[in-house]
């Protein structure tokens, strides 16, 4: 049972639809197990809550 977690910003729901939808189709091919094996999770954080290169992205 192949769990992915995906960290990322905000995102609306259609993107994250299409994005389990190809992470799934990904490891259904690259594994060949069944996509109901396959659990996505997606953990949100806002801009002020990460960084990269020493700044936060808020402040970019």
């Amino acid at each position: 049972m192949p769990i992915v977690t995906i960290q990322q910003g905000p995102r609306n729901v259609e993107q994250k639809r299409e994005l389990v939808k190809k992470v799934t189709d990904a490891f259904v091919e690259a594994l060949e197990v069944p996509a109901e094996s396959v659990f996505v999770w997606i953990q949100e954080y806002q801009a002020e809550n990460w960084g990269a290169a020493g700044k936060l992205t808020a402040d970019r």
